[in-house]
């Protein structure tokens, strides 16, 4: 087995990371046994803007499932934020996705029958915070991406790259220490992927701290570094034009 380690570009070099993969490998048995990841180390820098690209079946969204806590590892370590998600139960793992990451999809993953301003609240409900609290927090959070005058509407009646700013909306409403995007420009026109990237500039330059997943170069190297993986392993990193 291999292992290859990779340091993300620091925001601050004196911050804790907000991420830390130790030798992480992850097999699946279907009808054979089958390596999704082979002893991969990597680790992101708070304040730190790196995207992951590869081949279909690399293994890259194997890996982000892998620190967001969607998965656990066959062997090997992940923390997030100081927190061992890796080893933590179903329900220490749900509480660290509700409080610490924030999830943009390529699909939206929105309630069709909530409102936009009530899919932003949603993850608030599971941290205790009170209805008028979440509302508030929602609002501010759909403002900071231009849609104050969307709140009310519910997806059906949302534009694709409306309904992803909802999706990132949602992602920051807890103040997370991660935020994770899968393919987030995949299902938008090129006009609307370009303002979704520049959503991602600005978060980026606010301090947070972003991994993302994408098949397109353009879309990597808004990033400050792109780690290339291939068959399950980090093949090298690139440091791109805006480290």
């Amino acid at each position: 087995m291999s292992e290859t380690a990779a340091t993300a570009t620091a925001a601050s070099d004196d911050a804790e990371p907000t991420v830390v993969v130790e030798a992480v490998s992850k097999h699946y048995t279907v009808g054979s046994r089958v390596t999704a990841l082979d002893g991969v180390s990597l680790t992101l820098p708070t304040g730190s803007y790196t995207a992951i690209m590869g081949p279909s079946g690399s293994g890259k969204s194997s890996l982000l499932n892998l620190i967001g806590g969607l998965d656990t590892p066959s062997s090997g370590h992940v923390a997030v934020d100081g927190k061992p998600v890796s080893t933590a139960s179903e329900d220490e793992r749900a509480a660290i996705r509700g409080t610490d990451i924030g999830f943009v999809f390529q699909t939206f993953n929105l309630m069709p029958r909530l409102t936009a301003v009530e899919n932003v609240a949603l993850p608030l409900v599971f941290d205790g915070w009170s209805r008028t609290e979440r509302l508030d927090r929602a609002t501010d959070r759909l403002e900071a991406v231009g849609l104050a005058n969307r709140t009310d509407h519910v997806p059906s009646e949302l534009s694709g790259g409306q309904r992803q700013r909802v999706a990132i909306a949602r992602a920051l409403a807890p103040d997370p220490a991660l935020i994770l995007a899968d393919e987030p420009t995949g299902n938008v026109d090129t006009d609307t992927g370009a303002t979704v990237l520049d959503i991602f500039d600005e978060l980026h330059a606010a301090g947070n701290t972003i991994l993302l997943v994408t098949h397109e170069r353009h879309v990597a190297e808004r990033a400050d570094q792109i780690v290339h993986i291939t068959d399950g392993e980090i093949g090298s990193i690139e440091a791109t034009g805006e480290a």
